[in-house]
């Protein structure tokens, strides 16, 4: 388990003023230090609810006043998306939170628009696009960002978000008889480990760390245990997105917990995405 997570001496709010909008790392740090530590968000990961899974509630607060404005610009959170913030195939330069990992993508050709138009879904994929999301799925498809408005993770965790133009569910990878199950539960996994992940059985001694969202093992949606096929079937659905994950974030050097989730959780319906909370294991 990680130790106290502690905000750098020299990051005051004497030093660090608190804007409106995305908030930067150095205003994470200060006014929105970091509620769950490492080992406490891979249990949550684990725990088979993903709904455990916050963002701090003054930043939560923030979002949702922001998100008034993009609206009104935009028309809706997807039109900003697909308009403004996703570059697909290309690297990402509008966060304000950078990443240790040194993208080989093109950077835009010229900056994205600010200029609203009425786009609200996705263009037509080309005959030849991938049926699904796989791990070799072609940059074009895909734009990998961090997330401006992280989960309260600990500053030595990165929360990056693989959006996808690619379906990430479909029927040749999850199979009828757990369909029922990924729609409530999602879909969720570990790389770089050495050894297994926490176990749901601890989740009781960290409830005290959701206290503030009202969690409480009765509130929890879980999905008990299924058969030793129903369990293959479900691993045979992450697969592709585990091994994409593996390919990106070196086991040498990463250790991560990726999560999709349920329609039910998802902040964007219609657009396909992948949490990651990544940590490099030389920072340990």
């Amino acid at each position: 388990m990680t130790g106290d997570i502690q905000t750098p001496a020299a990051l005051t709010p004497a030093n660090v003023p608190l804007r409106k909008g995305l908030p930067t790392r150095e205003e994470l740090l200060v006014y929105y230090p970091a509620k769950f530590t490492w080992h406490q968000l891979k249990t949550f990961v684990n725990s088979g609810d993903l709904g455990l899974l916050k963002r701090d509630i003054e930043l939560q607060r923030r979002y949702d006043k922001w998100a008034v404005g993009i609206k009104e610009k935009y028309g809706s959170m997807v039109n900003y998306l697909l308009n403004y913030r996703l570059q697909w195939g290309k690297r990402d330069t509008l966060s304000l939170l950078t990443s240790a990992i040194q993208e080989n993508q093109p950077a835009p050709d010229v900056p994205p628009s600010t200029t609203v138009v009425s786009q609200n879904e996705l263009p037509p994929l080309p005959p030849d696009a991938p049926k699904y999301f796989s791990w070799e799925t072609p940059s074009e498809y895909l734009s990998i960002i961090q997330n401006d408005w992280p989960y309260s993770v600990p500053p030595e965790v990165e929360h990056t978000l693989i959006w996808t133009r690619i379906p990430i569910y479909h029927p040749e990878l999850v199979a009828d008889s757990i369909k029922a199950r990924i729609d409530q539960d999602g879909l969720w996994g570990f790389t770089g480990t050495t050894s297994p992940p926490p176990s749901p059985s601890i989740l009781p001694t960290y409830l005290p760390a959701l206290a503030d969202w009202g969690i409480t093992m009765d509130k929890m949606i879980v999905t008990p245990k299924g058969s030793d096929e129903e369990e293959r079937l479900v691993a045979r659905a992450g697969e592709e997105v585990a091994r994409f994950v593996r390919n990106r974030w070196s086991e040498d050097e990463w250790e991560t917990a990726w999560f999709v989730n349920p329609p039910r959780l998802q902040s964007v319906p219609g657009l396909a995405h992948i949490h990651v909370f990544a940590r490099q294991k030389n920072r340990a």
